[in-house]
């Protein structure tokens, strides 16, 4: 059994639109023993919104998205029919593990528009030092998930804009990855997958600018809706229909391995994989893409440089980051299955080269 290439679109219920969390107690009704798993920042925030009193036992986590700390937090639980997560991608993907621990239902309500954690079975996990430890496969994948519109415009200007970067990534990950081989050799489930991340691209393409504007304002229109329903939904799909071919390539590998550096740390995750967007594209001479990425970056305040995402060029450090980047392991070699380190350096260099003529 090999989970990791099953089809496996998402969310068992995704339910999204404008006053949702008004029939939550409908929807946590058929649960007998439910807990709550949340972070301080993100429970603070849903109780501003939502004042109610869900009268459920509440555990939070400790912010590292580790296997550890979900294995921790399942025996704190012990157990229940249902977990109910409220928070950021990092707590989504704790109680992913916590609920294949418990083996219950997982229902999520995200308090941010950052990534598609709400959505997908993938949870991408770290170690408690907050470096990267794996992609994990899980066979839970959610039950329920309750995306409200007007919920959702407390998420802060930088997290909606890493939200954007990282969904910008499915359609060049998984171009970078179908360029190399036949579409005789493509199924009918990886084709469906890549013209979902060719429609994601045209959904930010058109509506980003407007959705941030949105936010700003906080009203929800339909360019919001559909820019949260994109980052959230649309993008898990691409990876739950293609497999391999559609969750991550060059630009989630320099992601990971620029985990290794703390100065990045502070830089949200989607924020680093627009960076790493750049840099594949670079890698595989792109450059008239890069061109035309770059007014759609400085528009939506994605980082296209080193000095962006707080690094200097520390050539030591960033051999670091791209033997990592480019180890058997890791999903450059999707894209090049002869990626070196070196050749990583020199697209890091070419990068840094032609945003510095802008």
């Amino acid at each position: 059994m090999n989970i990791s290439e099953e089809v496996r679109p998402g969310a068992n219920r995704y339910v999204s639109g404008q006053g949702i969390l008004q029939d939550l107690e409908s929807y946590l009704a058929s649960f007998n023993k439910l807990a709550i798993i949340t972070g301080e920042k993100s429970f603070q925030v849903f109780q501003d919104f939502y004042p109610k009193d869900l009268s459920y036992p509440v555990f939070h986590y400790d912010g590292s998205a580790s296997i550890e700390n979900g294995k921790k937090l399942a025996k704190e639980i012990g157990q229940s029919d249902g977990l109910l997560a409220i928070g950021g991608g990092r707590l989504i993907d704790t109680c992913k593990v916590v609920a294949q621990e418990l083996n219950c239902e997982l229902i999520i309500i995200p308090t941010l528009v950052s990534n598609c954690a709400p959505y997908t079975p993938v949870a991408a996990l770290y170690h408690p030092d907050h470096t990267f430890d794996k992609v994990g496969y899980l066979n839970k994948v959610s039950y329920l998930t309750l995306v409200d519109y007007d919920f959702l415009l407390a998420t802060p200007h930088d997290y909606f804009v890493a939200g954007i970067g990282d969904t910008l990534a499915k359609w060049y990950e998984m171009e970078g990855i179908v360029r190399q081989v036949s579409q005789e050799e493509l199924s009918a489930s990886v084709r469906l997958g890549f013209a979902s991340a060719k429609e994601i691209f045209k959904i930010l393409f058109a509506d980003s600018k407007a959705a941030l504007n949105d936010l700003a304002e906080q009203k929800v229109t339909p360019a919001f809706g559909r820019i949260v329903d994109t980052i959230i939904e649309l993008s898990g799909t691409v990876g739950g229909f293609a497999g391999t071919y559609g969750r991550m390539s060059g630009a989630h590998a320099l992601h990971n391995g620029l985990s290794l550096c703390s100065e990045t740390h502070p830089i949200l995750h989607g924020s680093k994989v627009a960076y790493g967007v750049l840099v594949q594209l670079a890698y595989t001479g792109d450059t008239s893409e890069i061109e035309k990425l770059l007014p759609f970056y400085k528009e939506n305040h994605l980082p296209a440089s080193l000095a962006e995402i707080n690094l200097p060029f520390d050539l030591e450090k960033l051999q670091a980051v791209a033997k990592f980047a480019a180890s058997p392991v890791e999903s450059y070699r999707l894209i090049d299955s002869k990626v070196t380190d070196e050749k990583i350096i020199s697209a890091i260099k070419a990068l840094e080269a032609l945003v510095s003529k802008k």
